[in-house]
């Protein structure tokens, strides 16, 4: 594999407007918020943007309005030297906002996304990439965009023999072809549940297993991660930190265990590497802003 990975990302884009509360509200209670901050977001440009500062040589590709909040987006990823070549401007449709509440003392958080340019991203705009798919090393996707352009991507890494990295959250049942398809799937303990119909996490891990996903990851919050390949089955810890704002956590787990991948690490090596760097995100405000560069998590492991 190459020393830095070409990894394509296709998902969504988002602006998070994060309030930080004393606490979170009940179902119609309304409480008065502290601190109130606008960071970039989205699952899939966060996890370009961990992916990118992993070390990887990373594109995106999605969708943004024509308004001031798609002009942010795109600027804080060329920043961060990743390829937006397939991230459209589009007319019909705004930039993603997602609300976000975020517990001043558990760090637990509160997301809501509105309806945006996200759900243009379809298998159109998939197979127009056609040349991304052939260049990448690893191609890792969520399911804030349409299903068809999931499908789309499942179709062509399977046809290109590219190894495709899949976090299906939010959570919706998938189609049994895309799970053949998948080198990874990466899901949390509910989604786990979700897909599977299984309660136990042993049991859900063996269903995913079976129906075609040759690496099964199972976040576990803040106990750790377990995970299971043809090989084996593990449990990486998560380590004891003071954490901040989990926002973004996850997919910085997701970006750093795909540049893992993509550099030819076995599954428990990167899924403890991506572990480490979700520990030191979780201490940072912000999803984006708050990924961790690549000298910084291995230096420190």
């Amino acid at each position: 594999m190459p020393a830095r990975p070409n990894i394509l990302v296709v998902g969504s884009s988002n602006i998070d407007m994060v309030v930080f509360c004393d606490r979170l509200p009940k179902p119609g209670e309304t409480v008065l918020g502290g601190q109130f901050q606008m960071f970039g977001g989205g699952k899939g440009a966060n996890q370009a943007v961990a992916a990118a500062r992993a070390g990887g040589a990373v594109i995106f590709l999605g969708a943004h309005g024509a308004d001031s909040f798609g002009t942010d987006a795109r600027e804080r990823l060329i920043k961060e030297e990743i390829n937006v070549d397939y991230f459209q401007c589009v007319q019909s449709a705004p930039s993603g906002i997602a609300l976000i509440l975020v517990d001043g003392v558990t760090r637990d958080n509160l997301i809501a996304v509105a309806k945006s340019a996200n759900e243009t991203v379809g298998s159109v705009t998939v197979s127009s990439a056609h040349a991304a798919f052939v260049a990448a090393d690893m191609i890792i996707s969520q399911l804030e965009i349409r299903g068809g352009a999931i499908k789309a991507v499942a179709r062509l890494c399977h046809e290109l023999g590219k190894p495709f990295l899949l976090n299906p959250t939010p959570s919706r049942p998938l189609p049994e072809r895309i799970y053949e398809s998948l080198h990874v799937i990466v899901v949390n303990e509910h989604e786990a549940s979700d897909l599977s119909g299984k309660a136990d996490i042993k049991e859900a891990m063996g269903w995913l297993y079976a129906q075609g996903c040759r690496n099964v990851v199972v976040a576990l919050g803040a106990e750790g991660v377990t995970f299971a390949d043809e090989t084996k089955t593990g449990f990486i810890p998560a380590r004891k930190v003071e954490a901040l704002d989990t926002t973004g956590a996850g997919n910085c787990f997701v970006g750093w265990l795909g540049i893992g991948t993509g550099e030819g690490l076995r599954l428990e090596e990167a899924v403890e590497r991506a572990c480490h760097a979700a520990s030191v995100a979780v201490t940072r405000s912000g999803a984006q802003v708050g990924m961790p560069f690549r000298h910084g998590v291995v230096a420190g492991r």
